[in-house]
């Protein structure tokens, strides 16, 4: 009897509105409270979305200001820093 393969969970990227698995996205994530972090795990309560783990990705996303619309909030430079950070850490691994 074949096994069945498992469903990979594809997430929407909301700067290129791209569905890719969610390795190969970051989540940022808006809680309750109305803090705004970077959630590495994919596993926080609250409000998530999904960026693409792409420098240029994000630099757009911190130009056009598309995670203030989608948290209905201000997005702190300290964000996109850290989102930054996981990336180049993640080019460099490789």
């Amino acid at each position: 009897m074949a096994r069945r393969k498992r469903k990979i969970p594809l997430r929407k990227c909301i700067v290129t509105n791209e569905r890719k698995p969610k390795e190969e996205l970051i989540r940022v994530v808006r809680n309750k409270d109305g803090e705004v972090f970077v959630d590495p795990t994919g596993k926080k309560n609250g409000r998530g979305a999904y960026l693409a783990k792409d420098l240029q990705v994000i630099e757009k996303a911190a130009k056009t200001g598309v995670l203030n619309r989608e948290f209905q909030t201000d997005i702190d430079e300290a964000i996109y820093e850290e989102l930054k950070n996981i990336v180049n850490d993640q080019t460099n691994e490789k």
